[in-house]
């Protein structure tokens, strides 16, 4: 990326306060754009902001639970009050563990919440920032999705459903609101390793085994950086061309036949 192009824009990073949200603010950040990022741990959230600030980064932390429509209207509004507009909005925020037990034993409570963080969630958050968007010169939302969307583990029904549901809500986004120039495109990482990016209270040291990183054909396995950098190209003009797309990103995983 330019050392120039972010320095003028407004991101927007929900569950950006740990892994792949806090990868990404980091590197939005770097670019020199002024990065909000939400969470509903507020703990997390301190850390990151110390953190991001260090290396000197324009960042600010708003406690927000993306599933509450009361918290996400209340988010937009001081989102508007500060910086005017929203140039980047990442709906990265959801409950990342991916396995409920077996389908008769499955609580549809848990199957609701899950549904309501990963994928009414940005629903939400795409509805009541659209005017902040349509103030920008070049706005643009991208959504993490996740290669289970494509493909499942035994028991991951609400988790593979909601990412599938944000891969269609993509692409329907993107030719919705091609009217008001929104690209809408989304990251389907695979396995990546967050061990180094979580609070410090759960930070650990990722360990792999030789096994984990062969399964990859890259040879290794992922890291917030490599979705940070394909979010960078993503959200900036260079992708002009690019809207109602899904890249995933996982090292070849998923286009490698496996025979047992």
């Amino acid at each position: 990326m330019s050392n120039t192009y972010y320095k003028s824009k407004t991101v927007l990073i929900t569950g950006g306060a740990q892994g792949i949200g806090l990868g990404m603010a980091e590197a939005f950040t770097r670019e020199g754009a002024a990065v909000i990022i939400t969470d509903v741990d507020q703990e997390a959230g301190k850390e990151a902001v110390k953190r991001l600030q260090q290396g000197k980064g324009n960042i600010e932390f708003i406690l927000c639970d993306v599933s509450a429509e009361h918290e996400v209207v209340a988010l937009m509004e001081k989102v508007g009050e500060k910086y005017g507009l929203l140039d980047v909005l990442v709906n990265n925020a959801g409950i990342a563990d991916p396995f409920m037990g077996n389908l008769q034993e499955m609580l549809m409570s848990e199957f609701d919440k899950i549904m309501a963080v990963n994928l009414r969630g940005p629903v939400m958050c795409a509805k009541y920032s659209l005017p902040l968007l349509k103030k920008s010169g070049y706005p643009v939302i991208l959504n993490i999705s996740s290669t289970r969307a494509f493909m499942s583990e035994p028991n991951t029904f609400a988790y593979s459903a909601s990412k599938g549901g944000l891969e269609a809500l993509t692409h329907s986004l993107a030719i919705s609101l091609a009217v008001d120039r929104i690209r809408v495109n989304a990251i389907a990482p695979g396995w990546i390793e967050t061990g180094d990016w979580q609070k410090k209270s759960q930070k650990y040291k990722p360990q792999h085994s030789k096994e984990d990183k062969e399964q990859h054909p890259v040879g290794r396995v992922g890291t917030p950086e490599d979705i940070a950098e394909a979010a960078l190209y993503l959200c900036s003009a260079k992708a002009g061309f690019i809207t109602g797309q899904s890249i995933t990103i996982d090292g070849g995983m998923t286009v490698k036949m496996i025979y047992k």
